[in-house]
């Protein structure tokens, strides 16, 4: 092919390897987990290394529009450093085509495919860094037990969790300081009106610093709620927001 320096050309030229690599995995009942673009450079003096995109699948996939769209998704997000003098698609990581749902009505909110292919998506448009999924752990400390994970990653045999409590899903990447109005602690300049707590937190020992705290549901005039909580291991004990509800 000649010299390519848009990724709108490059992606004319992936059109045509996701039709044909569809075709080839329809032919065998394979589906593929991931699929590598890979983009060849000018060679001799100034020779560099193959540029390479990789696609992760949260599910397996082989009909060629969805492989093509996101590979659009990928290239729109992406500039190209040097010419392109060949185009190769990868699929390193193949398996049996899963088998047709039985489902004989929709399923509430789409299928786990729906939920895939909104995943591949994003992942495209984003970057895998960026997309998340939650991965609670059993812990009392909310900081630890509010962990995310990977969200294309085999998803882990979930742990048990503590008893459900009512706390929110909106938490505060560090707990932010209160002033007191009085004995009241205060946000956004109004008095906090304490609606339930304590639940109280003294947990763990085996870490540098033992978590140790009072939280309380407070409420403000406009009804907005909040959780704080109290230290409990200070002479002059500190108020904190630690998160918010919805």
């Amino acid at each position: 092919m000649d010299y390519v320096e848009h990724t709108d050309a490059v992606l004319a030229v992936a059109r045509r390897l996701a039709e044909q690599l569809g075709g080839w995995l329809t032919a065998r009942q394979l589906a593929v987990r991931r699929v590598v673009l890979s983009m060849d450079h000018e060679r001799g003096r100034h020779a560099r290394p193959p540029t390479e995109l990789e696609l992760a699948l949260a599910q397996p996939v082989w009909q060629a529009p969805q492989l093509l769209h996101l590979l659009r998704e990928k290239l729109n997000h992406f500039t190209l450093e040097a010419p392109v003098i060949a185009v190769t698609l990868l699929a390193p990581d193949t398996v049996e085509q899963p088998a047709a749902s039985t489902t004989l009505f929709p399923e509430p909110g789409g299928t786990a495919a729906d939920h895939a292919r909104l995943l591949d998506l994003l992942v495209a448009r984003l970057g895998r860094d960026q997309v998340r999924h939650a991965h609670p752990t059993a812990d009392h400390r909310p900081e630890t037990a509010n962990s995310w994970g990977d969200a294309l990653a085999a998803p882990q045999r979930p742990e048990p969790l503590p008893a459900l409590l009512d706390r929110p899903f909106w938490l505060l990447d560090a707990p932010q300081p209160l002033k007191l109005s009085g004995h009241r602690p205060q946000y956004g300049g109004q008095a906090l009106r304490l609606m339930r707590g304590p639940e109280r937190i003294e947990s763990g020992w085996w870490d540098p610093v033992l978590t140790v705290r009072d939280y309380f549901v407070a409420e403000d005039a406009a009804g907005a709620r909040y959780w704080i909580y109290r230290e409990r291991d200070a002479e002059a004990a500190r108020w904190f927001l630690h998160g918010l509800y919805a």
